[in-house]
């Protein structure tokens, strides 16, 4: 059984951060106004959900290891005087006695190098463009222990609950996802400040129809390599859009099949922040994650996944069916080149 302490810690900063982020969303236009920038509303919400992660983390858990996507530099900036005034006043949602300096503080406990055996990482808003379109978007906390995430949580506080809801729009209370390495999934609310409320997730037998999880953006993922493999595999798919590791979710609770993520361009590198939390949800389903090559995910490398290109998560038998659909497709797919032969 996992530290009930680091569960709790998690599970609350988590919560509190997409109460945080809700917030930040509601007043996007007033944000606006105020700062004369499109994308304040982001930078805000980015840096107030990392502060109060920061902060429940190490009001539970004391000093913590925290690799996070975002440093308190640019806030410090004269000219982001009016942007550190709107973090402090996301924060103060959650954690009223905040300060600037305090909220500096606690952004930059997210410069570990994750070098360390045990460490945790964040990102504060996975998902930048569907924040800023008031859809899906995701805070991504794990912890990982020798190279692989052990304890994760995946709050997503516009996804609902009901598969025939629509993506597109705000939830009332969006979902929360915490995975445990050999224990499973719990789910509840987006902004459930313990473990206890959060009940088990149990996935769905597939039921034919096949579904997948795609990036909105196109610079994310190559739609039409993803669906050149869906054709060979059968063809008839559905595609799901959505921003963020939210995709993890809706293919751990069975409302898609497989999540693809095809490369776009050579040498990028995807980021552990980016993949932590949610691999693990979908794992701990019965789904299997590895790159498009069939490699496990590596999480110790620093803040990137060195060793891997690209993702493709789904339950077992159609994940083999997808890993021999690429290699079998080869240099038809045009992607650029990456790392070894698939």
């Amino acid at each position: 059984m996992a530290d009930a302490r680091l569960i709790d810690a998690a599970v609350r900063a988590v919560g509190d951060a997409g109460r945080v982020c809700r917030f930040v969303q509601a007043g996007q236009e007033s944000i606006r106004a105020l700062t004369k920038d499109d994308r304040s509303p982001v930078t805000v919400a980015d840096f107030a959900s990392q502060a109060v992660v920061a902060h429940r983390l190490r009001e539970a858990l004391g000093p913590v290891r925290l690799l996070a996507e975002e440093n308190a530099d640019a806030l410090r900036a004269p000219e982001q005087a009016a942007a550190l005034e709107r973090v402090v006043e996301a924060v103060r949602i959650v954690w009223p006695e905040a300060d600037a300096g305090a909220v500096l503080e606690a952004i930059d406990t997210g410069n570990d190098d994750a070098t360390a055996p045990v460490f945790w990482t964040l990102d504060p808003i996975d998902g930048t463009k569907g924040f800023l379109r008031g859809e899906q978007y995701a805070v991504s906390l794990a912890l990982v222990e020798d190279g692989a995430p052990v304890l994760g949580v995946l709050g997503c506080p516009n996804l609902p609950a009901s598969f025939d809801a629509p993506l597109n729009r705000p939830d009332d209370a969006g979902r929360m996802y915490l995975a445990i390495a050999g224990e499973g999934v719990r789910q509840g609310g987006a902004h459930e400040t313990g473990a206890s409320a959060l009940e088990p997730l149990s996935r769905p037998a597939p039921d034919g129809a096949l579904r997948v999880a795609e990036s909105v953006e196109a610079a994310h993922s190559k739609h039409d390599a993803v669906t050149k493999v869906l054709d060979a595999v059968g063809g008839g798919a559905s595609s799901i859009r959505l921003d963020s590791q939210a995709k993890y979710a809706v293919v751990a609770r069975g409302q898609a099949d497989a999540y693809l993520r095809m490369p776009t361009r050579k040498g990028y590198i995807e980021r552990i922040w980016d993949h932590a939390a949610g691999s693990l949800v979908a794992t701990e389903t019965g789904c299997v994650v590895t790159d498009i090559a069939g490699r496990p995910l590596d999480f110790g490398r620093g803040a990137g996944l060195e060793g891997n290109r690209g993702i493709v998560c789904a339950e077992a038998s159609l994940h083999a069916r997808l890993i021999g659909a690429i290699r079998e497709l080869g240099d038809a797919l045009g992607l650029p080149e990456g790392l070894g032969p698939m």
